[in-house]
């Protein structure tokens, strides 16, 4: 992860990261509040979601950046982001453009729905 950042420091100083430096970021489609997935962001991460209007996310697994959608064509184009009320949480609206999810599938939480009481 980055060590230095451009993030505002105004916006950096509000942050409450893991024991890693990361948050984690909740990606909503905009329009319909439908949940696509969970990533994770350091303060750079969230540097280059803000600035470039691209979902960009700190790869745990991988151990760098990714731009949603460089690889996959699956881009998530970002409409406002947002910190919930402890700050420790990061919300992206975003207008997706085909599967968030690795599996190719439009979201991440169709599989294994735990609970449903329509």
């Amino acid at each position: 992860m980055s060590q230095r950042s451009s993030l505002d420091p105004a916006v950096a100083a509000r942050l409450k990261r893991d024991a890693n430096g990361l948050v984690p970021a909740i990606a909503q489609q905009y329009d319909t509040g439908e949940v696509l997935m969970l990533g994770w962001m350091d303060d750079e991460a969230l540097h280059r979601t803000l600035t470039s209007g691209r979902a960009t996310y700190w790869s745990r697994s991988r151990q760098e950046y990714w731009v949603k959608g460089d690889t996959s064509g699956h881009v998530q184009r970002v409409r406002s982001v947002a910190l919930d009320c402890d700050a420790d949480t990061v919300l992206l609206q975003v207008d997706q453009v085909g599967a968030a999810c690795h599996t190719g599938e439009r979201t991440c939480f169709d599989a294994d729905v735990l609970l449903s009481r329509d």
